[in-house]
């Protein structure tokens, strides 16, 4: 069976909405999908997809257990807690595990945007299939000063291989005990130092790569003509009719990555920032309940505005200056 995989908690729950709804009007509200818990705060969401029957909480405590402990032992983070924090998102492992033999994994920061038939194909092929451009960032997985990268690693696969864990399709049984165990073992032999120091994307492209698994990325080989962008980075893409466009091409998925869901929280909220296609998150946020979305009554800031300073606070406070 094939679903569709994400990862939330209630933080993200204005997110993962506007992705659920993306997946209800693009590729059907009965597509199976899977929410693996980023922690213990899932009250809203639970909520939520109570009236969604084709949605679903994973709750395998014994596999969410198991790949806690691996990534404790495999990420860099845990060797300097003080500095770093292990966050949940390596909770989206469990996919390798249960429940759809064929998945794709989408963050709750993106919303679907075309058929994902093409990557589901693909993975009849192939047992890794992305769509992105990572591969011209390998310092966001790998140490790039480390002396060992490229003795683990041939340069030509980081340059090719390298991608965002925040879209990629992969099938279940991937990664059984005993090929964890190797990996830990490759890690506590010294191999830790070449990961980037923190998040589970690393680890990920590492489990892959040490593997021997090959990764198939769309961008590498679809016709130069047809290849799209996926990031809210890029600002020329083209909006009809809520999908977005590249050059006249349909984007397979579009990625917020470096908007804090707390902007996301304050927009729904009526606050008024504004962020790259904030218009097309609101549309598919609301999608099944349009006279919830807010209406904004002051002048937009941007998202990445720098915090007010102490003296404006002040001003504020004494309501001599809104």
């Amino acid at each position: 069976m094939n679903g569709i995989c994400t990862l939330g908690n209630d933080y993200v729950f204005d997110q993962l909405v506007a992705l659920l709804n993306s997946i209800d009007a693009i590729l059907g509200d009965k597509t199976p999908v899977c929410i693996y818990p980023f922690d213990e705060q899932i009250q809203r969401i639970s909520q939520e997809i109570a009236h969604r029957p084709n949605v679903f909480i994973y709750d395998d405590q014994d596999v969410i257990n198991r790949w806690d402990k691996f990534m404790l032992e495999a990420s860099p983070a845990s060797m300097n807690r003080d500095k770093y924090r292990i966050y949940g998102g390596h909770r989206r492992f469990c996919a390798f595990d249960a429940p759809f033999d064929n998945f794709i994994y989408m963050d709750a920061d993106t919303l679907v945007m075309n058929s994902l038939d093409l990557v589901f194909d693909k993975l009849n092929e192939y047992d890794c299939v992305v769509y992105d451009f990572q591969f011209k960032h390998p310092d966001k997985v790998y140490n790039v000063n480390s002396s060992k990268l490229f003795q683990v690693f041939d340069e030509e696969r980081i340059q090719k291989e390298i991608f965002c864990s925040g879209f990629y399709a992969s099938k279940k049984g991937l990664f059984p005990e005993e090929q964890i165990a190797k990996l830990s073992s490759y890690l506590k032999a010294g191999e830790q130092e070449i990961l980037y120091p923190t998040g589970d994307q690393p680890v990920l492209n590492y489990m892959f790569m040490r593997s021997g698994i090959q990764v198939y990325n769309l961008a590498h080989h679809l016709p130069s003509n047809q290849i799209t962008g996926c990031s809210v980075t890029s600002n020329h893409f083209q909006e009809k009719d809520n999908i977005l466009y590249d050059q006249d091409n349909r984007l397979t998925y579009i990625h917020y990555i470096g908007i804090p869901p707390r902007v996301n929280q304050a927009v729904c909220a009526g606050e008024n920032i504004d962020f790259p296609y904030r218009d097309l998150f609101l549309y598919y946020r609301y999608l099944h309940e349009p006279q919830k979305r807010p209406i904004f009554k002051n002048p937009p800031k941007p998202y990445n505005a720098p915090p007010p300073s102490l003296l404006t606070k002040a001003l504020k406070k004494l309501h001599l200056i809104n």
